[in-house]
């Protein structure tokens, strides 16, 4: 492999070095090349939140094509700039001529761009809108539409359909169709559940969909895991669908009997995911996704799957509401946010090690040669920067860590320990690169200690006069740091105003600790 040095100008770095860096060939695993590769080999962008600046999305395509990458699925979601429904177009919006620049952009580079329209459920930016509102399967629950409401949602979906076709001229439309929590929810779809069964209102649905997007010279691409579950939704569908198998390092049965999807003769793609719950700002399971990588690949592979497509989830797909009355909806705040893209290189450049292997590769020796080739790192180093990002890497919910042998002061001592290791290592090349681990490390740290003292308040011995010690703890965190730090490592990807609500929800938790044990100090 070729060493990339960068050369700094204060906080500067020229666009097509950064984001070259996050795709740098490697060839760690002495790949075996397979003797049918994927026809489909994608990637999938979710700009739900994080929306990317158009020169780092051209060149996130170009470095993904020298990868051999040929399909990009673009979950635009609010960031598209829609013409008859104008009013679904977000604040981060693309103009309609950036979308078909760089859609032609990415066919000079050979990858087909891929539009994903979800129709079904996490429709939550379209149906906030009241416009919509007979289109709701909840009237609080702006996720799903309602599958009985056939014709609105017909007529909504042309529109949409179409108007992707303006812009893309892929062969496929993602119609998403995953997650669908509200299936059999509303009133009219209760009596149809009670008569048919929620596999056939999922189906018939789905089915008006695909004819729909066949009618306008498309093949439709769908999310198997409702289909999965209730496999009669499969009878009746025609036979140009596609299903992705979405499978995150579990088994192949979680979501239902896989050998029925397998024997109903659709064409099937796979797509694991190099971030996924339960990583948000404060967490990353890198083992998790190492393994998902280097299991499901070889996996799909073996059963015949014709695509492969890897995920990188910005955010859960699930919202919070902040209403401004009973019935009026300000504003959705996405629930977990993650860590930015810029920070998963590593187990991108190990995606695309292991598309072009028939043999799964082995994880500890993958970073080990990562960490010494592209940082410079010898092999002790490389030994304590791969321990230092697997430790501990537990949840804590209601003050309870998910490892049921730690509590928080154990997870708090376990991620000062990362991040010291990190802040102990000094990349020789890839500086820029290297950061965003060091960053995580003190963000989880620092999460941690908002946790810890939130514990503490919470204890059935707690009261005001612990409130000066605890108050002097959060003090010592700085948060401004940490948002200047992200700021610099991101501004490139990110917009600014992006990166401000990225900050100022990642602080929210210390913020209204620091607030009321001030209240009560006074």
């Amino acid at each position: 492999m070729r060493s990339i040095r960068i050369k700094w100008n204060g906080s500067l770095l020229m666009m097509v070095v950064v984001m070259a860096l996050l795709f740098a060939g490697h060839s760690y695993a002495q790949p075996i090349e397979p003797k049918e590769p994927f026809k489909i080999r994608g990637f999938h962008l979710d700009l739900r939140v994080q929306v990317m600046k158009m020169p780092a999305l051209k060149e996130f395509a170009l470095q993904l094509s020298r990868n051999g990458i040929n399909t990009l699925i673009m979950e635009w979601e609010a960031a598209y700039p829609y013409e008859k429904h104008s009013v679904i177009t977000g604040q981060y919006a693309y103009s309609r001529t950036e979308v078909r620049t760089f859609i032609a952009y990415c066919k000079s580079l050979n990858i087909d761009v891929i539009p994903l329209q979800q129709s079904f459920g996490h429709v939550e930016y379209i149906l906030r809108h009241y416009r919509y509102k007979e289109l709701r399967e909840d009237k609080k629950d702006f996720s799903q539409v309602n599958p009985l409401k056939e014709a609105l949602c017909k007529e909504l979906f042309t529109d949409l359909f179409k108007d992707m076709i303006t812009t893309h001229d892929s062969p496929y439309i993602h119609i998403g169709g995953d997650e669908t929590y509200l299936l059999g929810h509303s009133e009219e779809s209760k009596k149809k559940v009670a008569a048919v069964g929620k596999g056939r209102l999922y189906g018939d649905y789905i089915k008006m969909l695909c004819d729909l997007v066949i009618s306008l010279g498309k093949r439709p691409v769908v999310w198997a895991d409702i289909a999965l579950n209730y496999p009669d939704a499969l009878t009746g569908l025609p036979k140009e669908t596609i299903f992705v198998d979405w499978n995150y390092g579990w088994s192949l049965d979680r979501f239902g009997d896989h050998e029925k999807l397998m024997k109903s003769g659709f064409e099937i793609w796979g797509s694991p995911a190099i971030r996924s719950h339960p990583d948000n700002y404060f967490l990353t399971e890198w083992k998790k996704h190492f393994e998902n990588i280097r299991t499901f690949i070889p996996q799909a592979r073996t059963l015949g799957y014709k695509g492969m497509v890897m995920t990188s989830w910005s955010t859960s797909g699930l919202y919070s509401g902040i209403q401004e009355s009973t019935t009026d909806l300000l504003d959705l705040q996405a629930i977990r946010r993650v860590y930015p893209i810029s920070g998963f290189r590593m187990l991108i450049a190990a995606y695309f090690n292991q598309l072009k292997s028939s043999l799964a590769f082995d994880i500890d020796r993958f970073v080990h040669d990562y960490a010494k080739e592209t940082y410079g790192f010898n092999q002790s180093q490389s030994v304590l920067f791969w321990k230092a990002l697997q430790r501990a890497p537990f949840e804590v919910n209601q003050g309870k860590v998910s490892q049921a042998d730690l509590n928080v002061v154990n997870l708090l001592d376990s991620a000062r320990r990362s991040a010291l290791d990190l802040h102990s290592l000094k990349a020789a090349r890839n500086k820029r690169e290297f950061a965003h681990y060091v960053l995580m490390a003190d963000i989880r740290t620092f999460y941690l200690t908002c946790i810890w003292v939130e514990s503490e308040m919470n204890s059935t011995d707690y009261n005001s006069g612990k409130a000066s010690g605890l108050l002097k703890v959060l003090q010592g965190l700085d948060a401004e740091e940490l948002n200047q730090r992200f700021e610099e490592l991101n501004s490139d990807l990110l917009f600014k105003d992006e990166i401000n609500v990225e900050n100022k929800l990642r602080n929210e938790r210390l913020e209204l600790l620091r607030r009321k044990l001030s209240q009560q100090i006074n």
